[in-house]
């Protein structure tokens, strides 16, 4: 029997870009059952495939790497799943995929855009679909589900760019009467720790929402708890059949965790995890060269100092927030804690490093993690093979679809 073709996507339009790198290389280094085509999206948005790609040190000159990877495409036609590329000679193919894996973080590929795409063409992807993408990806849309299905977020306020400019004395007036000080200013479709900023006073909150607002339009404005602690807890299976993960606390250098806190606190360290419960976990191979650590090089405590009780509560709360979502596959919820008091914070739908560090805790290995991601991929394409979506008859054929 032929392997099963997994196509790994990752890179993309996204100022999480070398993240996405980094999470796929970790994710093809575990695919060892599999024939595996990476599938490397530019920061212009061009698409490209080649072993070039598994080299994580090729990434450090990204133009001499597009000139050596091979340029390739895909016809936007439901039943075609062939990657192209163009010869002197016309079109040749260069693989059919069976399933599609994204490890995209951020926007163009986290939020729906990949997913739809795929949905359009027929591809079993990995992970959840355009709806729970969009939502998990837009803090604010995300806060109104969840408040609304009676999970408990911290109060919010949010605005666009161009009505703070317009507006902006009466927004920071809403703003102090109803967040108070300090306050944490987010952009709302980014992850990473990006674009986020702490706010003590008036001066501080409008320089926070002009950094948010270098990178999206709808900006959020949270009150910040003080101390602040966050646990993480990850999710793997479908929103109907779920499981969650042990729960860990990321260190921080600062008030809040950092992009560097996050990816480049265990960069001299030759061992990916950081402080895994007083483990490192190894890093992944590819060509006799380890892989960066990424997500999984934050330094944090595994599993979470917490009472049983409350880490239960979490556990349970990270499910029924993936399930309100509609996700699949694997994600990580982020949760912040007042005393005992505990507040969804965010969903990340495609995590990095695909929270393997933490399953790997829990007692699941990477390789287990990922065959089961991609078979929930494979049995929601057949149970939407079951779907109606398009009726045989044709109204034009029965005298209708015209207006008298």
């Amino acid at each position: 029997m032929r392997k099963t073709t997994i196509g790994v996507f990752f890179g993309g339009r996204s100022v999480e870009h070398e993240i996405s790198v980094i999470s796929a290389l970790q994710a093809i280094a575990a695919m060892d059952r599999y024939k595996v085509v990476p599938v490397y999206l530019s920061k212009s948005g061009e698409w490209f495939t080649g072993n070039v790609l598994l080299d994580s040190a090729n990434y450090k000159d990204l133009d001499l790497l597009e000139k050596r990877a091979t340029r390739v495409f895909m016809k936007p036609e439901f039943g075609s799943r062939n990657l192209y590329t163009k010869t002197l000679f016309g079109v040749r193919t260069v693989a059919e995929l069976d399933v599609a894996f994204p490890v995209f973080h951020g926007t163009n590929g986290e939020d729906g855009s990949f997913q739809g795409l795929m949905e359009l063409i027929g591809i079993p992807y990995v992970g959840p679909g355009v709806l729970s993408s969009a939502l998990g990806m837009d803090k604010i849309a995300m806060k109104m589900t969840l408040r609304e299905c009676g999970l408990p977020v911290l109060d919010w306020v949010w605005f666009t760019d161009r009505e703070f400019s317009a507006k902006r004395d009466a927004i920071v007036e809403n703003i102090e009467r109803t967040i108070g000080y300090p306050a944490i200013v987010k952009p709302a479709n980014l992850g990473s720790s990006v674009g986020i900023s702490r706010a003590l006073d008036r001066g501080q909150l409008v320089e926070a929402v002009a950094e948010a607002s270098r990178y999206s339009s709808r900006i959020l404005v949270e009150r910040m708890v003080e101390p602040l602690r966050e646990i993480n807890c990850s999710v793997r299976g479908s929103a109907d059949d779920c499981s969650a993960s042990v729960c860990e606390e990321p260190l921080r250098s600062g008030e809040i965790l950092s992009y560097a806190d996050k990816y480049l606190s265990g960069s001299k360290d030759s061992k990916m995890g950081g402080k895994m419960g007083g483990k490192a976990s190894a890093a992944p191979k590819m060509g006799g060269a380890k892989v960066s650590g990424g997500m999984s090089s934050t330094k944090r405590q595994i599993p979470a100092d917490l009472p049983a009780g409350l880490s239960d509560e979490i556990r349970r709360l990270a499910c029924e927030t993936f399930r309100v979502l509609g996700c699949e596959g694997i994600a990580r919820i982020d949760f912040i804690l007042d005393g005992e008091t505990v507040w969804v914070n965010e969903i990340n739908t495609i995590p990095g490093s695909l929270s393997f560090y933490l399953w790997e805790a829990t007692g699941v290995g990477f390789d287990k993690l990922l065959d089961d991601a991609i078979a929930g991929a494979l049995r929601r394409q057949s149970d939407r093979g079951h779907k109606t979506v398009s009726y045989a008859a044709n109204i034009f054929n029965l005298g209708g679809g015209t207006k008298n």
